[in-house]
């Protein structure tokens, strides 16, 4: 409400006064938009709890894990949204979403398992012939309006995303001095970790496939390329120039986050691996230096030297748009594997303190030492305890990217994330 008499008051106290209508158009407009959706989006659920989940469980056509592994938690979801659509519809945005925040978790669960779902769903599909004639009838009611199960599951998932734009829109058209704006603040920033925990996850998934499709195209079983922690990076063909002078000859080379692996394409007579390739040697990054190296073609392009403590490898490119790409790729990747090394090495320093000085122990008799050790075993204990609960407080090596099925960050060990930068290269 402008203090100004009219259009004689001064300019600037107008302009407060447009600045401020503009404000309540956008939050007017933002806040029309958002019950529009919500109630759209909670009519959506309902037809998935209602013709799904509810009759399902009636008629026993899924068991319980399986219909769980699908539907997760979406009833819930549906519960707290329509809690949510009722203080929207009166106008309370801010008290709506604080009491909704709390119960996050559910939608937490239902992200982390979308991916799980559509895997059970399309076995279920496959193989249950009661669940597909179920699931077509299902979709065949008017009410669906043409929509599939698939799409409707995947709407919890997008609804996040349509969250954090509309509370951002929302506070930043809200007035400081507005008692909502700090309520529509911790919403947004509650909402952000949801929709940054579902870019993670779908990070990993993604790079779960690549892995597999890697898998999938090296002959055999001895090169392992999915593990814990690994991501995918690239690939291409590069030539690989010899020591002594013979010609460079193309190898495939798969770039992830810890080792760069070489392979060559298996002989046209193998026909059943006509398509695939074998794996050569395995480069851990850990310990490996890359360096530019041009005036070696007679074409633009250019030679790659990558170092490692008992071998090193000379790769040429005629394209110098791919040979830069390549040389950002294995520096990034080198840099990253290296950085992450040091802060863990700082953390085992931190962890493994003694438990007294040196200067103590020095100073101190030994026959004192054990007369005291031998004649208090409580302190004995103590010190032992110390020490456990001291090894219990080193924390483990996370690796940077995902587990290759649940693609979690944390599953990576630290001992083999050691044993890997310590090996120079493996002949596989």
């Amino acid at each position: 409400m402008s203090f100004c008499p009219g259009p004689s008051g001064p300019p600037g106290c107008t302009s407060i006064q447009e600045q401020r209508d503009r404000w309540d158009r956008k939050r007017s407009r933002t806040a029309r938009e958002l019950v529009q959706t919500e109630q759209r989006y909670c009519q959506q659920l309902e037809l998935v709890t209602t013709y799904f989940v509810e009759i399902l469980k009636a008629k026993g056509t899924l068991k319980q894990d399986i219909r769980e592994s699908i539907f997760s938690s979406i009833k819930a979801i549906h519960s707290m949204n329509q809690s949510l659509l009722v203080h929207l519809e009166n106008g309370y945005f801010g008290r709506g979403f604080e009491q909704m925040c709390p119960q996050l978790h559910h939608y937490n669960s239902y992200v982390d398992n979308i991916y799980n779902a559509r895997k059970v769903l399309g076995i279920q599909l496959k193989k249950n012939k009661a669940f597909r004639r179920f699931k077509k009838l299902q979709e065949a009611r008017p009410e669906f309006n043409n929509q599939k199960l698939e799409d409707l599951l995947q709407l919890p998932v997008q609804r996040v995303d349509q969250y954090k734009h509309f509370l951002q829109d929302l506070a930043a058209n809200t007035s400081p001095d507005n008692p909502e704006f700090q309520q529509l603040s911790r919403a947004v920033t509650v909402i952000c970790e949801v929709s940054q925990r579902i870019q993670n996850n779908s990070r990993r998934h993604e790079n779960h496939l690549q892995l597999c499709r890697v898998q999938k195209l090296l002959k055999g079983r001895k090169t392992k390329v999915l593990a814990a922690g690994r991501w995918y990076i690239r690939e291409g063909w590069l030539k690989v120039v010899p020591t002594k002078g013979a010609d460079a000859k193309p190898k495939m080379f798969f770039l992830f986050s810890d080792m760069l692996l070489q392979a060559k394409r298996c002989g046209p007579l193998e026909y059943t691996n006509r398509d695939k390739f074998a794996g050569q040697h395995a480069y851990p990054l850990q310990d490996c230096t890359v360096e530019k190296v041009f005036g070696h073609t007679r074409s633009q392009g250019g030679l790659l030297s990558l170092t490692f403590p008992k071998a090193k490898l000379l790769l040429m490119s005629c394209n110098q748009e791919d040979l830069n790409d390549w040389y950002q790729s294995l520096s990034s990747a080198i840099r990253k594997l290296q950085s992450k090394q040091t802060v863990i090495h700082q953390r085992d320093e931190l962890c493994r303190r003694p438990l007294r000085s040196a200067a103590d122990s020095h100073n101190m008799p030994s026959s004192s030492s054990s007369s005291s050790s031998s004649g208090n075993p409580s302190r004995k204990r103590n010190m032992v305890n110390a020490e456990s609960s001291e090894h219990a407080q080193m924390p483990p090596v996370e690796w940077e990217s995902s587990a290759p099925k649940r693609m979690k960050q944390t599953d990576a060990p630290e001992q083999s994330s050691a044993e890997t930068s310590t090996s120079s290269c493996v002949i596989l």
